[in-house]
């Protein structure tokens, strides 16, 4: 795609200034027309006469010359390859996890039917690779806007759910897989906030620091096991590209995160 678009553009390009030459020479016909410099006019006529049967071949030409399937090579995942390559080339982290491309702190979804890529919701029918890419590292370089505290109450309240209707320990580690579910329980409420954007979220929560909030004493526990091997592991990319995984969580109360181990 970025080397179908790049000969385009140049033949656009080239046409443009066909175009300008045509303007150009209306305009003199038009200022030799307005003071009677009838040779100087027919002269300009003539010239652009020629300009603009050159426009117009020039323009077949490009119509002709542009004959990209764009549907077919994002539906074929030709175009996530050329992508990633793309970001390789530039420094940019971009994996690939199910029908979602991660790159910090950006989401990524390839929408064929609609010749276009779908930008933390957004979308976007800039699809030129190089282009895409410098706008995720620019987004990089701006970083995420994220409201810690509400996330971690919202975070909080689901765990409270679901210790209590398993009739566990308070500060049991629940398995952050469960607590989606439990935040996207509403009709619909998955395809608006997919697993790739909790793990996303879960990553800023993490570098946040922030582990309770105003509305309860009660500390956030982040729970690495042997599960983060297996299902129910939650997989975003860190600000260094590296991948990073979450599995579970807890809620400890002050007496019981104050105690040693």
């Amino acid at each position: 795609m970025e080397a179908a678009l790049a000969r385009t553009e140049r033949d656009a390009e080239a046409t443009l200034r066909t175009a300008t030459a045509l303007v150009r020479e209306l305009k003199r016909a038009h200022g030799a027309a307005r003071i009677g410099q009838v040779r100087d006019l027919r002269k300009s006529l003539a010239a652009a006469g020629e300009a603009a049967e050159a426009l117009a071949g020039g323009t077949r030409s490009l119509a002709d010359g542009f004959d990209f399937d764009e549907q077919a090579y994002l539906s074929s995942g030709d175009y996530v390859k050329e992508l990633l390559a793309e970001a390789e080339a530039r420094g940019l982290s971009i994996v690939e996890e199910d029908d979602r491309l991660l790159c910090y702190p950006s989401l990524l979804r390839v929408l064929p039917g609609e010749a276009a890529i779908e930008v933390d919701k957004v979308r976007d029918r800039r699809l030129r690779p190089s282009v895409l890419v410098t706008t995720l590292a620019r987004a990089q370089e701006r970083g995420a806007r994220f409201k810690a505290e509400p996330f971690l109450d919202s975070l909080r309240s689901a765990y409270e759910l679901l210790v209590s209707s398993t009739d566990t320990r308070p500060d049991a580690v629940v398995r952050l897989v469960d607590i989606w579910s439990v935040l996207t329980l509403l009709p619909g409420q998955r395809g608006q906030y997919s697993k790739q954007e909790f793990a996303r979220d879960l990553y800023l929560l993490d570098q946040s620091a922030v582990t309770r909030t105003a509305r309860s004493p009660r500390t956030l526990r982040w729970a690495a096991s042997t599960g983060t091997k297996g299902s129910g592991t939650l997989i975003t990319v860190a600000r260094n590209g590296q991948q990073q995984r979450y599995w579970g969580v807890s809620f400890t109360a002050d007496e019981v995160a104050g105690e040693q181990p």
